[in-house]
């Protein structure tokens, strides 16, 4: 069975609490790939006892992964992507998996979708797609300005080998509705295509969990990217959309908006 509902994002308000489910969205309908704010800012869980959760108590794997044989030679570029049943976003293609919600970013004041939120079993794995120029890849600069603004915000950031090459682990303080301050631990993978980049960055329990962490793994590597042939900047957003009605996924109105609601939603249930 599937869901798909739409509601709105809040409007910028200041909001204390940073539940995930009310924290306001930022304005991505020109996606700044150096920007950091992607990340989930839901409050951190507390440590022993109920203290706060110090920076380097956060739980992130810190065991590079190798490439290995769970994953798929993708994520593939349009023309390589081999036969498979997948949800189609536009420019992107999402393969369908047991108990995987898909969550739609959309900004809500030009109603154009920004991203998509792969979440299994209390992780998430946000992607979105960019267009890259001919002659070089966008990672390594992409890299670099991620690091030095997590580290002006505070945060703690470090480049490691991981399953598709260098990847950066970063820490963002994030402040807690008690006023105190915790710190938000996120994997951010960047793989450079044919005239493409995909950014793709890791939050949730799969950090720390090995298994979880090959499952997200093996869904990049069968993600497919649809650049198209229109001429496009570097850095700008490959346009996405809400998946149309396919066999599983029925369409429902979602009554009144609620202003501190998450955005619009697929939800896959296997």
């Amino acid at each position: 069975m599937g869901l798909f509902s739409r509601k709105k994002r809040p409007g910028g308000e200041e909001i204390e609490d940073l539940d995930a489910s009310d924290t306001p969205e930022p304005d991505r309908s020109e996606s700044d790939l150096s920007d950091p704010s992607a990340v989930d800012a839901s409050e951190p869980d507390d440590g022993p006892d109920g203290a706060e959760a110090p920076l380097a108590e956060a739980k992130v794997d810190d065991e590079a992964p190798a490439r290995g044989e769970h994953l798929e030679a993708g994520p593939y570029d349009e023309a390589d992507a081999p036969e498979e049943e997948r949800i189609d976003l536009g420019g992107l293609l999402v393969p369908t998996i047991d108990g995987m919600e898909l969550r739609m970013e959309v900004d809500q004041r030009t109603g154009n979708v920004t991203g998509a939120n792969l979440v299994i079993a209390g992780s998430s794995l946000q992607v979105q797609a960019f267009a890259a120029p001919k002659s070089r890849g966008l990672w390594d600069e992409v890299r670099t300005s991620l690091r030095d603004s997590v580290v002006k915000q505070g945060g703690t950031a470090e480049t490691r080998p991981g399953a598709f090459g260098t990847e950066l682990i970063t820490r963002l303080p994030v402040k807690r509705t008690d006023g105190r301050t915790g710190y938000r631990p996120a994997r951010f993978i960047g793989i450079d295509g044919r005239r493409w980049f995909l950014r793709a960055i890791l939050t949730g329990k799969a950090l720390g969990d090995k298994e979880q962490s090959r499952t997200f793994e093996t869904l990049v590597s069968r993600l497919v990217v649809v650049r198209g042939g229109d001429a496009m900047a570097p850095q700008e957003l490959i346009p996405l959309n809400l998946p149309g009605q396919r066999p599983g996924l029925s369409q429902i109105d979602a009554g009144p908006a609620d202003p501190l609601a998450r955005g619009p939603e697929i939800t896959e249930i296997g």
